[in-house]
């Protein structure tokens, strides 16, 4: 059989990628942020905790991680063929130091996780029973992934970096196809840019509530929004329009946090200038926060490049 050599020429870098998502953030930026939200909210409904979901898929990578060193690559049905996965060993410091977690709460949650069934020990062997939790597969979340690669691509069409736009079916095939490598890219992204998140707002529940904020103004602003901006021209169009804001009912009824929850936590997000609250109990941004986040909204955006180069080469060379 005539092994097929890659043709070197054709390849993306990463920092092409990043010059589209940086250039063209009015187009892509509302998609990807909308459709980051979307996956937050699946992944808080799984626990009603994101730590525990976090530990999750920190324990699924170390697995899809040692597919990788094996060159195992299984395709979407061949994954999800059994409920059960098996995971490598872990203790508890290593969960504390990773994901930013206190020791003591860190093996509160994996206690929780063993009582609920998720995690169990059989004989030698540690299991992630996925069977036990309702979020087992990500359809939802490969679409999204595909549909935002799909307008990608488009601009970098656009842009002479690509011959051909990748169409988000064939996306969602080739994802699917080489699962176990594409979602260890996924949360080797995914992980990263929690834990950045979390280390501003203390916690992922503010990250969360403060980001649904995010996405209405997004949502609002893209309606008035006619031309392909840059990050930092849209950043500012965003915060010289008065948008309306969103109150905390809208808030908790999108995340499924409870309301409760969500009003203390808009709380310290406003005391910490993060939010700013109207007469009418509707929340916005404040120009102080937005700036603040700059530098980190530009790892996050080179992690998507990244992630993005990586699918892209695959599909093409």
């Amino acid at each position: 059989m005539q092994t097929i050599i890659p043709d070197i020429s054709k390849q993306i870098y990463k920092e092409e990628l990043l010059n589209v998502l940086e250039g063209k953030y009015s187009t892509l930026g509302p998609l990807w942020v909308n459709y980051q939200m979307e996956w937050m909210n699946g992944i808080y409904s799984a626990f009603k905790d994101h730590d525990k979901f976090l530990i999750i898929i920190f324990l699924l990578k170390k697995t899809l991680d040692f597919y990788s060193r094996s060159f195992v690559r299984l395709n979407y049905e061949q994954f999800y063929k059994k409920d059960r996965v098996e995971i490598g060993k872990f203790n508890i410091s290593e969960i504390s130091t990773e994901l930013n977690i206190p020791k003591e709460s860190a093996r509160r949650k994996i206690n929780e996780l063993e009582a609920l069934g998720v995690i169990k020990k059989i004989k030698k062997r540690i299991i992630i029973d996925r069977s036990s939790f309702r979020h087992i597969k990500p359809e939802n979340t490969i679409k999204r992934t595909a549909r935002f690669l799909a307008t990608l691509s488009s601009l970098c069409v656009e842009q002479k970096i690509i011959r051909n736009k990748l169409t988000s079916s064939n996306l969602e095939i080739i994802i699917k196809d080489n699962f176990s490598y594409m979602w260890k890219i996924y949360y080797e992204m995914q992980i990263p840019m929690l834990l950045k998140y979390k280390k501003i707002f203390n916690d992922l529940e503010a990250f969360h509530i403060f980001g649904s904020c995010v996405v209405n103004q997004h949502l609002n602003i893209e309606q008035k929004n006619e031309f392909k901006t840059s990050r930092e021209d849209y950043i500012k169009s965003m915060l010289s329009q008065k948008i309306q804001g969103i109150n905390a009912m809208s808030i908790s009824d999108i995340t499924a946090i409870p309301r409760a929850t969500v009003i203390r936590k808009l709380k310290k997000l406003i005391a910490k200038d993060r939010l700013a609250i109207d007469e009418k109990k509707h929340y916005r941004l404040t120009g102080n926060l937005v700036h603040t986040l700059k530098p980190t909204q530009k790892v996050v955006l080179e992690q998507l490049a990244n992630f993005s180069t990586k699918v892209f080469n695959f599909a093409i060379l």
